[in-house]
């Protein structure tokens, strides 16, 4: 009985044993050689600068799928050899395994992936352009399996690409401000010369950047009106970021009375220097206060410094204090303020009589 079982199995279930024992074996390395290879690159990386832990990571999973198909694939050769099924399972194969692939590089290129955010951190770069370079690179590597697949089959798609080619050149020119303000808008994410909560002027809009797009940029005006720039006019104007001031300014003239005497406006001249001098919130880097030059009205002191903070508050507290200690310096030194005035000189006449 034991005879005819294993004669049997000879000649009827040996090839299928083998078969059997092929995918076995490679789900076993399906387990074993992503794991392996993660603690490989693991080991590299605490011994390189470059992280291979995420290259493990994204192509963990299309690794493990390659190995099980592979085992089927294998075992599917061993059974049906050169006929028209094993043909037709090789192709099978070799689209998997370009599907696999783009799958691994698909993983590899995410936005939330170890790599770009790496490259995000090493280079400075905008979460934004972050995201916009992975949708772009993912577009990339699915078109390109996607033409390897379709020539794969047999597919001539030369024809096609032509087309594609001509009807985006028909889209391109009838699309040219929306490009613009796309490449508008990636000069922006990547010279970065603003963000979301600066403070920016830029040609005839003032105000503060709420959003980022790749086609515009939306700015809220002091006026609590929302204005949304196109980001390829944007990119050609001058922009200037009051946020990202090292230090604010003060600056404004002085007009003192013309009748004062020589020795107190000298006085008071250099007591208002002092004081900015000494003034604990004020920058030391740059403190000017001067007779700037003789006016109509008045002799003119000319008062330039600057804060050590940018906050509006501070630096309209910072200047208030500043005036109050000016006005305390006048009453001092017995000087007034010029009062704009006019002198109207008349001549007299006499007319003759007869």
């Amino acid at each position: 009985m034991l005879k005819e079982v294993v004669s049997f199995w000879r000649e009827h279930l040996i090839d299928y044993t083998y078969a059997l024992a092929i995918v076995l074996g490679f789900f076993v390395l399906s387990r074993l050689v992503p794991l392996l290879l993660t603690r490989l690159f693991m080991r590299l990386s605490k011994k390189s600068k470059l992280d291979y832990a995420k290259l493990a990571q994204a192509f963990a999973k299309p690794l493990t799928l390659l190995l099980l198909f592979s085992g089927l694939y294998l075992a599917a050769i061993f059974l049906l050899g050169d006929t028209v099924w094993g043909l037709f399972f090789t192709k099978v194969f070799r689209s998997l395994v370009i599907v696999f692939i783009a799958q691994g590089l698909y993983n590899l290129v995410g936005s939330t992936s170890g790599l770009l955010m790496e490259l995000g951190s090493n280079y400075d770069l905008d979460k934004l352009f972050l995201s916009l370079l992975s949708k772009a690179l993912r577009a990339v590597i699915v078109a390109i399996s996607l033409v390897i697949l379709v020539q794969e089959w047999g597919y001539d798609i030369t024809g096609f690409i032509a087309g594609l080619g001509l009807g985006g050149l028909a889209f391109a020119l009838a699309a040219q401000d929306t490009a613009a303000n796309l490449i508008g808008g990636v000069v922006i994410l990547t010279e970065k010369p603003f963000t979301i909560g600066d403070w920016i002027v830029a040609g005839e809009v003032e105000g503060t950047v709420e959003d980022i797009t790749f086609r515009s940029t939306k700015v809220r005006t002091f006026a609590q009106a929302v204005v949304t720039v196109p980001n390829s006019s944007l990119a050609k104007e001058p922009i200037t970021n009051w946020t990202r001031m090292g230090r604010r300014r003060i600056n404004f003239s002085l007009g003192i009375a013309w009748d004062t005497p020589r020795e107190k406006f000298e006085g008071c001249v250099e007591a208002i220097r002092q004081m900015l001098r000494s003034h604990p919130h004020l920058h030391p880097a740059v403190i000017l206060a001067n007779f700037e030059k003789i006016g109509e009205n008045s002799l003119d002191i000319y008062i330039n410094c600057f804060t050590k903070s940018t906050a509006l508050d501070q630096w309209l507290e910072v200047r208030e204090d500043i005036l109050f200690k000016i006005m305390g310096i006048l009453e001092e030194h017995g000087v007034t303020l010029a009062l704009p005035s006019r002198r109207v000189y008349a001549d007299s006449f006499h007319s003759d009589k007869e």
